[in-house]
């Protein structure tokens, strides 16, 4: 053994080469700050044994290197700039060194190779890697960029254009599309790995592949005259732009970086990208998206823990009402290979929701996602009934029918008699109460909330809700389940709205509050979309739920939590459900809806809606961006907090991750909780107390108004 660390080993073959096996003790390889010591510390081994001609570095794990070790981003970045430049330094230093070894090197890669994963091999002359290798720069995920020599070594590996896509849209590759960009030199079975890693290393000893070449290019300037190097650079700009606009500076910094680096030798590349990495870890973005990935994991773990509890497993489950949702909840639960049960009371509906799944497909077919055989199979997994015998067997039914507690109640009373004693009963419900729903059963313990989001194909999260008699085992069943259907489950207890809704539905309250003080709903929607970053807009967002469906649901939560949401008095969007304007299901709303001379939808702002307001607004009036935003997202995120005070979610983690899949929260903002504790929460409390006179849900509990005197964090 010539190297022996904890979580890396180096020892010599019979054939001269030496080993460089990374088996960390956990269950991946990440790169810490203690791997990278001993990278540091092996590679000195290797350069001072003369015996070594060639290094082969592998992987012990089902997976090489999965990337850096997030957890101690957060630490670190939070250091003065010089201490984070004085680290990013010495970290490329190490990656350096061991690109400088007198002999030749060899990545051997099977599975993950992400993040400093990628730049381990990019650090190594020659690269193989198996069928089951992903390799790629994932970075700008996380508000950063490769911070290891990735944005020096891949763009003078493959080319600047093919580096900057890599990068820029953290996308990674499998093995033949790395092979067919230039940044592998060979696809092999897993089991061959090893062996050709060794057969291309020895070429290389014995001079057949000439790897001094391709040391010296990656130390080199671009291989750019002045006029590639416009065009490219140019084009990278214009697509980052576009596809990532202002609120994303990763991107942006890394063409920048790579623009400024295109003639400058290793170290003089290397210093700009250390500077860039730098500036990048102090920004909010760099700090929202981290907390994206870490409230992420902490939601995949809880419920990956909580379905390895389920005492019982679901193979078969039903939905009940077909139409639009029934047809895409059935259409989740049949092309993730479980069979599903559909049941209506009327033949029109079954077609409907059939029709809802095989236009999912068919979009699928159109994109080339999915293939003839493969739609087959799912439809054929989609059993339509009119009888409620076809669903005496299954293990779990989803009631999805019209949003009005009575129909909901007589429906579930109707299910349970038709079902086994041990049949899981679900209320997709966006609003209703589960403990009122449960009374109509005679087990109230084996049923729960299940709330999908529309579309259902499309949005990750299913909100479980939990009743006051639900039991744990039917908490973890469902879990298990919408894992099985490729969702994100979040769990919380029950109250009007749940908690997706019940912070939505403020935030239109204030809105609402807005249009009535004479803001022109279209200013505000190109607020709420350029300024703070929505994929829609209030009014916009409110045309595609429905002004029926809106005006309904806040008529429930008036009547759940009538303290604080009471209907607005003159509400634009009981304005416009009076007079049927329902949005974009009639082609009529806050905008109209109709096609341009190419046949693409195209919205307008009605002047029909600005007459219907007239009568009850006050003198039209231009306000500014940040007050726009404060009057809109204050009441959002004192109901966050209310439902975290009282333990409807259980973690300020859980509530982020929740908007952000349940609503499309900004990701650079991290979640209504990142957002507030980036503006601060003294800062947050003496914004509210601002605009507290307007009402209830602009009024602060005690709770936080007493966590900003004491310096405390939601995330401590």
């Amino acid at each position: 053994m010539i190297y022996e660390g904890q979580n890396l080993t180096v020892s010599l073959l019979d054939n001269g080469f030496a080993e460089l096996v990374f088996d960390a003790k956990g269950s991946v390889n990440k790169f810490d700050r203690q791997t990278i010591s001993e990278l540091d510390e092996a590679t000195q081994a290797i350069a001072g044994n003369s015996d070594i001609t060639g290094v082969v570095v592998r992987s012990a794990k089902s997976a090489f290197i999965v990337g850096a070790d997030i957890t101690e981003f957060t630490d670190m970045f939070s250091l003065s700039d010089e201490e984070v430049l004085s680290w990013a330094s010495k970290t490329s230093s190490v990656f350096n060194r061991f690109e400088d070894l007198p002999v030749p090197t060899i990545a051997a890669v099977n599975g993950f190779a992400l993040g400093g994963g990628c730049e381990m091999t990019l650090a190594c002359d020659l690269r193989v890697v198996d069928t089951t290798a992903s390799i790629g720069l994932p970075e700008v995920n996380l508000g950063i960029m490769p911070g290891f020599g990735g944005t020096v070594r891949l763009p003078r590996i493959i080319g600047s254009d093919n580096a900057l896509e890599w990068m820029t849209t953290g996308k990674p590759r499998k093995g033949q599309q790395a092979l067919d960009e230039g940044a592998v030199d060979a696809v092999v079975a897993p089991e061959k790995l090893v062996d050709a890693a060794l057969s291309m290393l020895a070429d290389a000893v014995a001079g057949k592949l000439d790897w001094q070449a391709r040391r010296a290019n990656k130390k080199a300037p671009l291989k750019l005259n002045s006029n590639e190097a416009i065009m490219s650079f140019s084009t990278a700009q214009a697509f980052v732009a576009a596809k990532a606009g202002k609120h994303y500076p990763a991107p942006h910094m890394m063409v920048e970086t790579v623009k400024n680096a295109a003639n400058l030798d290793r170290d003089g590349a290397l210093a700009l990208e250390n500077e860039g990495f730098v500036k990048l870890a102090k920004t909010d973005a760099a700090k929202a998206q981290i907390g994206i990935f870490m409230a992420d994991q902490l939601v995949k773990s809880k419920g990956k823990k909580l379905a390895k509890s389920a005492s019982k497993e679901v193979a078969t489950n039903a939905v009940l009402g077909a139409g639009i949702m029934g047809g895409g909840i059935a259409y989740q639960s049949a092309v993730k290979g479980m069979p599903v049960i559909m049941k209506d009371i009327n033949q029109p509906a079954l077609d409907l929701g059939l029709s809802e799944a095989a236009n999912i497909l068919n979009k699928g077919i159109q994109l080339g996602k999915v293939k003839p055989e493969q739609m087959a199979k799912t439809l054929n997994a989609i059993t339509p009934s009119l009888e409620y015998s076809a669903i005496k067997d299954v293990d779990l039914v989803i009631e999805a029918v019209v949003e009005n507690p009575k129909v909901k109640s007589i429906v579930l009373k109707e299910t349970e008699q038709n079902v086994s004693d041990d049949t899981i009963l679900c209320s997709n419900t966006s609003t209703i109460s589960i403990n009122h729903l449960a009374e109509s059963l005679e087990k109230p313990e084996r049923f729960c909330g299940m709330h999908f989001f529309n579309p259902v194909h499309r949005m990750p999260l299913v909100e479980i809700i939990r009743g006051e008699k639900t039991s744990d085992d039917t908490i973890a069943a469902v879990v298990a389940t919408t894992l099985k259907m490729g969702k994100t489950p979040i769990v919380v207890n029950d109250c009007p709205g749940f908690l997706v809704n019940r912070v939505l539905f403020p935030y239109f309250a204030g809105f609402s509050k807005l249009v009535l003080d004479g803001a022109d709903f279209v200013a505000v929607d190109k607020v709420m979309e350029k300024q703070f970053g929505w994929p829609m807009g209030p009014a916009y967002l409110l045309d595609v739920v429905g002004m029926d469906t809106g005006d309904h649901a806040a008529s429930v939560m008036a009547e759940g939590i009538p303290e604080r949401m009471q209907k607005v008095e003159n509400d634009p969007i009981t304005l416009l459900f009076n007079n049927e304007r329902l949005g974009q299901k009639n082609g009529k709303g806050f905008y109209n809806f109709s096609k341009d001379k190419r046949g693409k939808p195209k919205k307008d702002a009605a002047p029909e809606a600005y007459e219907l307001f007239k009568p009850y607004q006050a003198e039209a009036k231009e306000f500014s961006n940040e007050e726009t935003i404060a009057r809109l997202m204050i009441p959002m995120a004192n109901e966050a907090i209310r439902c975290l005070e009282e333990g409807i979610v259980a973690s300020a983690a859980e509530a982020d991750m929740a908007l952000i899949y349940g609503l499309g929260f900004p990701p650079f903002r991290g979640g209504i909780f990142r957002y507030i504790e980036t503006m601060g929460l003294a800062n947050f409390v003496e914004l509210a107390d601002k605009y507290a006179h307007l009402g209830p849900i602009y009024q602060i509990t005690d709770g936080v108004r007493q966590m900003a005197a004491e310096g405390k964090s939601y995330f401590a």
